[in-house]
């Protein structure tokens, strides 16, 4: 590898943001092992949630299409890294993406989960290379907290 992590996502255009603060009685992320797991992450910037509403291929009002969803995917795997390097410091330390699980709220009649999350799983093979190739669950449900259309989780295992 002849750039960190982070230079690649800075070759990407895109930087870590600070770590998300929990909207509960939680930790962003937690060390076991070696393992980091973290909590599942929103597509939040600066606190606020950049979209919210169930994902559909409607077009209707209050609904997020898939091609943004997998924008907000992508955000929320650049949140959870961040919420990763607060536990061990330095990008480069990570071995590898273990575990991928985003969770899509879904309208009744959208089926397209995998794509969606392949917002977050793209974002992770493009910065971390063959570290980055992951098992994933891609779950729709009815609804998200503070009513986001994606929420993504981590486990990556570091040295």
């Amino acid at each position: 590898m002849d750039k960190s992590y982070e230079d690649r996502l800075a070759q990407l255009g895109l930087e870590l943001p600070d770590v998300a603060r929990p909207l509960a009685a939680y930790a962003p992320a937690v060390v076991s092992g070696k393992h980091v797991y973290t909590a599942g992450q929103l597509p939040l910037v600066s606190g606020s949630l950049l979209e919210t509403g169930v994902v559909s291929d409607s077009g209707a009002e209050g609904t997020v299409s898939p091609e943004r969803a997998a924008e907000l995917a992508e955000r929320c795997a650049l949140n959870a890294l961040a919420a990763v390097k607060s536990q061990i410091e330095d990008l480069d330390r990570i071995q590898r993406i273990v575990k991928v699980t985003g969770f899509v709220a879904s309208a009744t009649d959208f089926y397209g989960q995998p794509a969606v999350v392949d917002g977050a799983s793209t974002l992770l093979g493009r910065v971390f290379g063959d570290a980055g190739v992951h098992a994933r669950s891609a779950v729709g449900v009815s609804v998200l907290p503070l009513n986001s259309p994606v929420e993504v989780e981590l486990i990556v295992e570091f040295h």
